[in-house]
């Protein structure tokens, strides 16, 4: 395969690393396992047209995507229904749709691993005509981000640190919304801290919020219904041990599509698609697209018998 890799410089961890060592470790490794690989560096600034121009080249088989979370949803979502497949080198701080395909989260493993990978077929979800892998949410975690981006930290750990700080903060004084949500079957209307539309359904009994499905074809639909600080703690402690479906704080639908109704006013709630801040519409039509996204993943045990 043609591998045409693009790092964000200032993406996730690779703002700590000495990445033109760390783009020769990539080819090394890549070209060791027969590839022909292409890397480009780029400061954040650029990396929307870089990317683009990535995901147009007609002559790589794959894009791979290395930065922060934002970094690696642009890229699926430029690569949604065509031939290139992703493949993701995790520098984020969780890295969550790389650890539900299963990529180490060591960089040099990671490599390893991809460098003999094989392709595989996803699931990704569109908001309004943007694609996300992750999740799209309204309410705590858009609240949470923003008071986060207004603490200072330079590191990986910092900002751990400044988002527990943030969710207290959030926790004490929880946002309240006013939804109604129209499904292919039913109609609901909902008062929430907190709505996730996720691609899929979260994981069960694991310590971060994401799906061990990615190709289940179902978004999963998360209503918070925590209000008191009481339930707040428990919400935020349910969530830590992986606990979704016995957690009396959350209410879970699964859909192929849904749309998101904001009877509150919008102006002063955002949402947030895949931890990146945006406007919250009156409105928004959430729809999967099974197996759209092209993924290069680590070989399975089935791939080597």
């Amino acid at each position: 395969m043609h591998v045409l890799a693009v790092l964000n410089r200032n993406g996730g961890t690779l703002r700590t690393l000495d990445t033109e060592a760390l783009a020769e470790e990539i080819r090394n490794i890549f070209q060791a396992a027969g590839h022909s690989i292409e890397v480009r560096l780029c400061p954040g600034k650029e990396i929307v047209w870089m990317m683009d121009e990535a995901a147009s080249d007609k002559k790589a088989d794959v894009l791979l995507a290395g930065g922060g979370d934002g970094t690696i949803s642009l890229a699926a979502g430029l690569l949604a229904h065509s031939e290139k497949a992703l493949a993701i080198l995790p520098a984020g701080t969780m890295n969550l749709f790389a650890r539900s395909l299963g990529i180490p989260q060591d960089l040099h493993a990671a490599m390893q691993a991809l460098a003999q990978g094989s392709i595989r077929h996803v699931d990704i979800a569109e908001a309004d005509g943007t694609f996300y892998v992750h999740q799209m949410s309204i309410g705590m975690h858009p609240q949470l981000i923003r008071l986060r981006e207004r603490m200072e930290f330079r590191s990986r750990l910092g900002k751990i640190f400044a988002s527990v700080r943030a969710a207290i903060a959030t926790m004490i004084r929880p946002p309240k919304l006013e939804l109604e949500l129209e499904l292919p079957e039913t109609k609901m209307l909902a008062t929430t801290s907190n709505l996730a539309v996720t691609n899929n359904l979260y994981g069960e009994g694991q310590h971060l919020p994401f799906t061990n499905s990615p190709d289940g074809g179902q978004l999963g639909i998360y209503i918070t219904h925590a209000r008191t600080r009481a339930e707040m703690l428990l919400f935020f402690f349910n969530m830590g041990i992986g606990r979704w479906r016995k957690n009396e704080q959350v209410e879970i639908h699964q859909a192929s599509e849904v749309t998101v109704r904001v009877h509150s006013g919008t102006q002063r709630f955002k949402c947030a698609i895949d931890g990146e801040l945006r406007p919250l519409p009156r409105e928004t039509r959430i729809v999967l697209h099974p197996k759209a996204l092209r993924v290069l993943v680590p070989k399975q045990e089935s791939d080597l018998s």
